[in-house]
């Protein structure tokens, strides 16, 4: 199996760069002294999410001729507004499946970038998908299963290290395992000495499992329903699987009211809206058992449905801090 390399990635950076934000790091002042901590924060992209480093490769890497039959995606959310947008920017028509699961506020930003948007059940998403390129053609762009939406992604970790070429710690949220498959290979080709940790709700910690066991995970697609982090709910394919196995170091899970807490401190704290899926590495960073030193928590996306954030603002009740984390609360 053909696994991801920087080469691949640094290509990536250069195919997709006036197509994506360069995101900073932001320091947070309410980190503890000796756990530094940096968000990366993706939801500053045009979509709101990371996605938009691989759905932007791959869709450039489709030859012009292919690419004006149109592409074709299945996603929970952030995958879709991604290649609609993406797709927007190059004229060309997108067909999008969701799931009927999938927040409101993704699917209405979806059909805003131009897609046509089909909606079915999510045990039935990769299956419609097949369909639509059988019935209508176009190309399909999976949403972590593919060698280019993994360089795309692996962005991230190229401008980690550049910015913070000491960290020490990358967290990395973890679903179908795209996203941290390309950080992991760049953070461990430009900066080898830091440790990546995969970040997974409990509620869907099927890798983190897989991760323990050597055997990829099968939960069931209801088990894994179950998370509030509806970015969160894939699991990860062989060719991901691999790239967690040979660059990954360790992979731990949070609670819903841990995520719950992470939003709600990133909002009131550090003034950073983040969807449930990008707030489990700040949720770790508050509550795991990690490793000291300089961190950075991607912040996978802030496309959060504004009812839950607004619940989550005015009823959450703090889950209590560990004893190493209790000054974060008073500062």
């Amino acid at each position: 199996m053909q696994l991801t390399t920087i080469e691949d990635i640094d290509a990536a950076a250069a195919r997709i760069g006036d197509r994506v934000v360069r995101t900073p790091l932001l320091p947070c002042l309410w980190a503890a002294p000796d756990r530094p901590l940096w968000l990366k924060p993706e939801q500053l992209q045009p979509i709101g999410a990371f996605k938009i480093r691989g759905a932007a490769n791959a869709i450039g890497r489709l030859p012009a001729e292919v690419r004006a039959r149109g592409v074709v995606a299945y996603s929970s959310g952030n995958h879709a507004q991604a290649v609609a947008y993406v797709a927007k920017t190059y004229g060309v028509p997108a067909t999008i499946v969701v799931t009927t699961n999938t927040p409101r506020v993704k699917v209405d930003a979806t059909r805003g970038h131009g897609a046509e948007v089909l909606i079915v059940p999510p045990a039935d998403r990769e299956s419609a998908a097949a369909e639509v390129v059988a019935a209508n053609g176009g190309t399909l762009i999976p949403p972590f299963d593919h060698p280019d939406v993994i360089a795309g992604q692996g962005t991230i970790g190229l401008e980690i290290a550049a910015d913070l070429p000491d960290v020490e710690v990358v967290l990395v949220p973890v679903s179908g395992a795209g996203l941290i498959s390309g950080v992991a290979t760049a953070i461990k080709a430009m900066a080898p000495h830091a440790r990546v940790i995969g970040v997974e709700p409990e509620l869907a910690g099927d890798t983190a499992e897989g991760f323990r066991t050597g055997l990829r995970p099968d939960w069931s697609t209801d088990d894994r329903a179950r998370t509030i982090a509806d970015g969160l709910r894939s699991t990860p394919s062989e060719l991901t699987f691999a790239h967690v196995r040979k660059f990954v170091d360790d992979m731990v899970t949070v609670t819903e009211d841990q995520i719950k807490d992470a939003i709600g401190l990133l909002a009131t704290r550090s003034q950073v809206v983040a969807e449930p899926s990008g707030a489990v590495t700040t949720a770790a960073y508050l509550h795991a058992n990690l490793p000291k030193g300089r961190t950075v928590a991607v912040n996978s996306g802030g496309n959060i449905d504004p009812a839950l954030f607004a619940e989550i603002l005015t009823t959450q009740v703090w889950t209590k801090p560990s004893h190493s984390q209790r000054s974060l609360r008073g500062t």
